[in-house]
């Protein structure tokens, strides 16, 4: 049989057999339908940690006190902060911080933030850029009343985030300091209860003196020469304080293990769902063989005299085969369409699905093997029956 024949034979049978090949191909359907959203929902997963993470530099290594395993444990000072820059190679900077949760009062208006006590080297340790005016810097006077605002804290107080803010004073706990400078707006930078956005940043010494006092709970932060220095810096660090700390007196965590770990999880949770995509996809090739089996036993003597008039046992089994395919390739198109149509109400949820071509082709190429997979069974026991007993069935 010439495969224009076979072909028209099958286009055929789905025409005159088109609520059956419907509800045959939804389970294909639905499965690549599947895939499709959560390889878009994987990639904005992906998105949002990048996006999230974006302003964060994976050589930063914090260090802080444990108060909950050892109330007692003596808070970090600059004497610490002293001997890790001094006893070190494998850093570039290193900088001692403390923060408070305060009311800020500026033009009027009051808003909460939180108040981070530090030196300029913060800025570069995670990867803070101003905006407008300057940062705070090792010249400004011990005690200076100055401050830098976040981004949000700016928009906060005086509605639109312009130069002029600089030269305007802002009041913390009764205190009036001046503003130098407004940080650009970062998102988070996995800074220990501190947003840049909603915070304000003020000299150590000041935070020190005028609005935590002797009850402060310093950080220090450092910055590592690259990403393969992060672990010896960290075991150089363990080594220095572990004159005065006992090891579950002090917590050391690296910024580039946050965005490792937030890529595994969104990575772990596309699997998942790939997995459950999967999984119903191979039910709708059930489905299809099942249907396979019915239309063979319902073409049985349509089987018996293409064999009698010559049809070859190939041409029965591409015949039924290329059914299987051509019905689970059109569940993967009518997927991959309603992908489009449907990926843009994604927007009006909570879940960030970004569409790609390599979804679509994915979820395209694992309904047709799907089909092809589930479909030749049947197929090749409707090649495998004798002329004789086909034209026999009833």
């Amino acid at each position: 049989m010439a495969i224009e024949e076979i072909f028209k034979g099958v286009l055929l049978n789905i025409k005159l057999n088109k609520f059956k090949v419907f509800l045959t191909s939804l389970g294909i359907i639905v499965g690549s339908l599947t895939i499709i959203f959560v390889i878009g929902i994987g990639k904005g997963s992906q998105a949002e940690v990048e996006e999230q993470f974006k302003s964060l530099s994976v050589g930063t290594i914090h260090v802080m006190t444990n108060f909950r395993a050892s109330p007692n444990v003596k808070p970090l000072d600059k004497e610490d902060l002293e001997r890790i820059k001094e006893q070190t190679q494998n850093i570039d900077k290193a900088v001692i911080s403390v923060t408070t949760s305060t009311s800020v009062l500026g033009n009027g208006e009051s808003m909460s933030a939180s108040t981070l006590g530090s030196t300029q080297d913060i800025k570069d340790t995670n990867n803070l850029n101003i905006k407008y005016g300057r940062f705070i810097s090792d010249e400004d006077i011990k005690r200076a009343k100055i401050a830098v605002l976040g981004y949000d804290v700016a928009e906060g107080l005086f509605e639109e985030v312009t130069e002029s803010i600089l030269g305007e004073y802002v009041t913390i706990k009764g205190k009036r300091y001046e503003v130098v400078g407004i940080l650009e707006q970062i998102g988070d930078t996995g800074m220990r209860g501190f947003n840049p956005d909603e915070g304000v940043i003020v000299p150590y010494e000041t935070a020190t003196s005028y609005l935590i006092g002797k009850k402060s709970k310093p950080n220090i932060t450092v910055l590592a020469k690259g990403i393969d220095y992060v672990d010896p810096a960290i075991e150089d660090i363990k080594e220095i304080l572990s004159k005065e700390y006992k090891e579950d007196d002090l917590m050391i965590r690296d910024a580039g293990s946050k965005l490792v770990t937030a890529r595994e999880s969104a990575k772990s949770m596309s699997i998942l769902l790939m997995a459950i995509g999967t999984i119903v996809l191979i039910v709708g090739g059930i489905g299809i063989m099942n249907v396979m089996f019915v239309s063979v036993k319902e073409r049985t003597k349509e089987i018996g005299i293409l064999k009698a008039i010559g049809a070859k046992r190939r041409d029965i089994l591409l015949q039924f085969l290329l059914e299987a395919i051509i019905i689970s390739a059109g569940g993967g198109i009518i997927a991959i369409v309603l992908g489009i149509i449907l990926m843009p109400l994604a927007e009006y949820g909570s879940v960030r699905v970004i569409p790609s071509l390599e979804g679509n082709v994915i979820a395209l190429i694992f309904s047709i093997v799907t089909g092809t997979f589930f479909g030749y069974y049947p197929a090749s026991k409707g090649a495998t029956l004798k002329p004789i007993d086909a034209l026999n069935y009833e």
